[in-house]
């Protein structure tokens, strides 16, 4: 399935829209919305976004022979084997048409919950949207940690936020100053959304309760055209560590800075986002052998549970890639909430709103390195354990925490 113009733009027919939200009762078809960046700059997020959403769709709809939920048997088992269908709107990275096309999706579409966004500033329109018409939001891939704050109903969260990350990264600093590496200065550099803005304070925050030294903590304009002020100051600080938030365009333009100037760091612990993606790597990987990124997906993994490799395949074979940090997420947000809309046996929001709720999934039943999937009560799950890993030879390697490290860091990066 490809998108096309014409499948995000097009509503529902007059005589569907006709149809109240409340008489979405039992029905051979459930639709969900997916909304993520699929024009501009972010375009290819929102496309290997929809690759992961479809391989999870072919695990859900299809007899698989996976420890997955849904994967035995075809489709939604709680309501007669109904088959889901995705609809894909495309919310162009833009906070304010993210929130247009949520509506589209609900009232048009007759959507039973949406997931998304990539973007987390995108997320908070999103959701508040669908708290409005309590229609569950699965926000598969931000990181934010004041979303699960906000006092919504209706937002769930499986994987871990910014916070989490943070903490997993002090907590391998603090081992490898055990083991007589010298780790005390940091400089942070975080852009000026949702996701830079939380990242930097979290990790602002671990940084005095755990008493290392932010020598520098610059707060840049997000898709800045030039970072050579910036990356000059992160220099002169020359901090042990340079910790980046940046989305994929922000952290080649800084990378590539970085070599302009002759900045080279000790050791670059990145926040994901950007330097989880594919694209940074065709771009500068060269310069970047030894950079560290945390994340909440491993392809080690495959070694103790063959399912992640079998599952990986069928993703690559779409995508031509691997399941990195952000496409595994995707791929198991949509497992997690087709679960519940088959638990709920309905696709009434406030059912499958419950239903989420309740959901007590095993790590082992997911291709992530979690305890397990069980929500809160401001709909975000706390055992998420995230991973570190690290850039070598043109692939990464998991080298934190050591119960799910394959490697030793290497430190200082080359």
């Amino acid at each position: 399935m490809t998108i096309s113009r014409r499948d995000v733009l097009l509503g529902a027919t007059a005589t569907a829209a006709l149809v109240p939200l409340a008489a979405r009762a039992q029905t051979s078809e459930v639709v969900i919305g997916v909304i993520y960046p699929f024009s501009g700059g972010s375009a290819q997020q929102g496309v290997d976004a929809q690759k992961a959403y479809e391989t999870a769709l072919e695990v859900i709809n299809k007899d698989t022979d996976f420890d997955l939920p849904l994967a035995k048997g075809e489709g939604l088992p709680g309501l007669g084997g109904a088959k889901v269908r995705l609809v894909f709107a495309d919310h162009q990275a833009d906070p304010q048409k993210g929130r247009a096309e949520a509506e589209r999706l609900i009232t048009q579409e007759k959507v039973s919950a949406i997931i998304g966004t990539y973007q987390s500033a995108v997320a908070v329109t999103v959701s508040q949207i669908c708290e409005r018409y309590q229609i569950p939001f699965v926000s598969a891939d931000n990181s934010s940690p004041s979303l699960h704050r906000r006092g919504l109903k209706y937002y769930f969260r499986a994987a871990p936020h910014d916070e989490m990350y943070s903490a997993a990264m002090f907590d391998f600093f603090d081992a490898m100053k055990k083991k007589g590496t010298k780790i005390e200065t940091l400089s942070l550099f975080h852009e000026d959304t949702i996701f830079g803005t939380d990242s930097g304070n979290a990790q602002a925050k671990i940084a005095g309760e755990r008493a290392y030294k932010i020598v520098t903590d610059i707060k840049y304009r997000a898709n800045s055209p030039s970072l050579s002020a910036e990356v000059q100051q992160l220099k002169t600080a020359n901090a042990d560590v340079l910790m980046p938030s940046s989305y994929t365009t922000d952290g080649i333009l800084l990378v590539k800075t970085m070599a302009e100037l002759g900045y080279k760091p000790n050791a670059i612990v990145a926040q994901d986002a950007g330097f989880s993606e594919k694209a940074l790597y065709d771009a500068v990987g060269d310069k970047l052998e030894g950079v560290i990124s945390r994340g909440t997906f491993s392809l080690d993994l495959a070694q103790k549970r063959p399912m992640v490799g079998k599952i990986n395949e069928m993703f690559k074979a779409r995508s031509g890639k691997d399941f990195n940090d952000l496409t595994s997420r995707q791929f198991m947000g949509l497992i997690i909430l087709a679960d519940a809309i088959s638990r709920a046996k309905s696709t009434d929001g406030e059912k499958i709103r419950d239903a989420l709720a309740a959901t007590d999934i095993p790590g082992e039943q997911t291709i992530m390195p979690w305890k397990r999937v069980k929500f809160d009560e401001m709909g975000q799950n706390n055992d998420a354990d995230p991973v570190l890993l690290q850039y070598v030879g043109g692939k990464f390697v998991t080298i934190f925490p050591p119960q799910a490290a394959i490697a030793e860091a290497i430190w200082p990066m080359k």
